[in-house]
């Protein structure tokens, strides 16, 4: 019944706000039919269609993956888009020295570096601020987001990474390191398979380390109550720092993973605000690492179809964003429907007891 209900209670939310996202549409003139149809035509409606919306997805979902580790162990990681950007700066510039390695390796090592860096930003300061400090990680991995976003984009606005002659961009990674197209029926697809392998093996790694080995319990024990933990002899503060380098790791592993795999340099536009759309998508998921699979495509297709919605239907792309803020509400509201469900029927038994005398 538990698990129906953490199905149903999301899926619900999704249902209701495009429900009233129709009936916004329709009070603004348009056509929900025809809205809804094209934002659904523009995610799946083609091969190459389901191939840009898989793409925009696979970010979504590594970064998802972490914050679902951090949410679960009871901490707030809102730095992911920093800590994307760091580790998408670090791998392009492993990506464009070492050339002389195997393409293999040299792969390899971009992701590592790429994960390594997130971890390290994100865990670092805000894990050990949060555990020996008591800063709050909301201001820490915040602070820390905007310190790393703003250096990647001073070192390719006139900082050493920059391109001579070029606009605000990275020199391109080698061609050897950047992972091949799947292109057999998908014209214009940046899909890679390696990056759809690589998202599958992480959201099976962090099933297996939250549910099937001790430092996962460990993790979830101090997200359900820290001082239960403490007591029942768990270092709470080294765990608050491996729970945020862990949620770093994966914003890393994204920020690596979409270099490599579709961006191929680092350019001053290359970001969609993935690190925050993607703790949408693990409050959706239930922090659940394959709901957030679930969760990512649902988002992935929303970024995808809205841009054909606003083509076909002439509605501007800024409803997917009503949307996005629609589900985040009622998703919210999850908490508080249960509560006045049960004050509701406090208040009637009291007043059947009553009329009953």
């Amino acid at each position: 019944m538990k698990a129906l209900r953490s199905i149903l209670l999301p899926l619900g939310a999704s249902v209701l706000a495009m429900v009233i996202g129709a009936i916004i549409v329709g009070a603004m003139g348009y056509n929900p039919a025809t809205v809804y149809g094209s934002l659904i035509s523009g995610a799946f409606g083609s091969p190459t269609s389901l191939a840009n919306t898989i793409t925009a997805s696979l970010p979504l979902i590594l970064i998802g993956l972490g914050i679902a580790i951090s949410f679960q162990s009871g901490l707030f990681n809102i730095g992911a888009d920093g800590q994307y950007w760091v580790a998408a700066t670090v791998a392009v510039w492993f990506g464009y020295h070492f050339t002389g390695l195997p393409g293999w390796l040299h792969m390899i090592l971009c992701i590592v570096v790429g994960m390594l860096s997130g971890a390290i930003w994100g865990g670092v300061i805000p894990g050990l601020t949060k555990a020996f400090v008591g800063s709050h990680e909301v201001i820490t991995t915040m602070m820390m987001s905007y310190i790393g976003i703003l250096l990647a984009r001073y070192l390719i606005e006139g900082g050493p990474m920059q391109e001579k002659g070029y606009n605000p961009q990275s020199p391109m990674i080698a061609t050897n390191t950047q992972f091949p197209y799947f292109t057999q029926g998908l014209a214009q697809s940046q899909l890679s398979l390696i990056s759809v392998a690589i998202t599958i093996v992480a959201t099976l790694a962090v099933w297996f380390l939250l549910y099937k080995t001790t430092l996962g319990y460990k993790l979830r024990a101090v997200g359900y109550n820290q001082r239960a933990a403490r007591y029942g002899g768990i270092p709470v503060a080294l765990y608050i720092v491996i729970a945020l380098s862990l949620s770093g790791l994966f914003a890393g592993l994204a920020g690596a993973v979409q270099m490599l795999g579709v961006d191929h340099r680092l350019s001053d536009g290359f970001t969609s605000n993935y690190g925050y759309t993607a703790i949408v998508v693990s409050l959706l998921a239930r922090n659940n690492p394959f709901g957030v699979i679930v969760a990512g495509l649902f988002f992935g297709a929303l970024n995808t179809g809205g841009q054909n919605m606003q083509i076909v239907s002439q509605v501007p792309a800024a409803l997917t964003d009503v949307l996005t803020g629609l589900i985040i509400f009622f998703v919210g509201c999850e908490r508080i429907i249960p509560q006045v469900i049960g004050w509701y029927r406090r208040r009637k038994s009291m007043k059947s007891g009553v009329t009953a005398q």
